[in-house]
């Protein structure tokens, strides 16, 4: 079987002193694409550490974008740093993007206005977007209904997604994938699995999220992407599904939704 990992910060620095192998684990472990996420407004920006991966791994590919806790950052200048990183080569996705109601690290209109303005860069860039909704769903699928029916809504998809199977419907019905992480392994989390079971074949996807939300029986740990076959075990327990068709499948989506071969 053969995994593909569509979200992960490998790049951070609870990875310094051991990358290499966190590296190799997940490659023995099956894991053989990961895409690696980058945000110029982190408090230590990460952009260049990032992209130095991508280009020394060929498995790896990049994605860059302002987090809904940063937005209060957004600026010109982050605005051409992104822009600049959305041309390299490896880089498959504008994100991680959205709104965050839980933590409100940034004021909510604050929000939806970097959202809106990430939105409008990757309809001018045809880029897909990934996206990051906690607490904040409604607002979230009115902008995002509001600009299909203006012809500007992007490709793209829901990053770690831990919403109900009701507003799932309505993000696929706007064309958008559903990447399940960890979290649909945690005995709390009935509403994911009904995600899990309902989302169509072809819209799903997995990832880490990494080094959040390790699934069990790994929780309180430091997660990575080696770990993912435990996110995977479970959804193909849920579905009922043969694990080598079901990875098959979910490589097929990945490499659809970043638009690789």
């Amino acid at each position: 079987m053969r995994l593909f990992d569509t979200h992960c910060h490998i790049a951070d620095p609870r990875f310094d002193e051991d990358r290499a192998d966190v590296i190799r684990r997940f490659l023995d472990a099956g894991v053989q694409r990961a895409l690696v996420v980058a945000d110029p407004r982190e408090e230590v920006p990460n952009e260049e550490k990032v992209f130095a991966l991508v280009d020394q791994y060929d498995f790896l590919y990049g994605a860059i974008g302002v987090h809904p806790h940063n937005a209060s950052g957004w600026d010109a200048d982050a605005e051409a740093t992104v822009r600049k990183y959305l041309a390299h080569p490896k880089c498959r996705l504008l994100g991680e993007i959205g709104l965050d109601y839980h933590y409100d690290l940034s004021p909510r209109d604050v929000q939806r206005a970097v959202f809106d303005r990430q939105l409008d860069m990757a309809c001018e860039l045809d880029i897909p977007v990934q996206l990051h909704i906690r607490e904040a769903h409604g607002d979230c699928m009115d902008m995002l209904r509001a600009r299909a029916k203006a012809g500007r809504m992007p490709a793209g998809i829901m990053h770690c997604y831990t919403g109900s199977w009701e507003a799932a419907k309505v993000y696929l019905d706007l064309g958008m994938f559903i990447s399940l992480s960890g979290a649909v392994t945690f005995k709390n989390a009935p509403k994911l699995a009904e995600v899990a079971v309902n989302t169509p074949a072809d819209r799903l996807l997995i990832e880490t999220d990494c080094p959040y939300m390790a699934p069990v029986p790994l929780r309180g740990r430091r997660n990575e992407p080696a770990h993912i076959v435990h996110t995977f075990s479970k959804i193909a327990e849920l579905r009922g599904e043969d694990p080598e068709r079901l990875s098959e499948q979910l490589w097929q989506n990945a490499c659809a939704a970043l638009r690789l071969q």
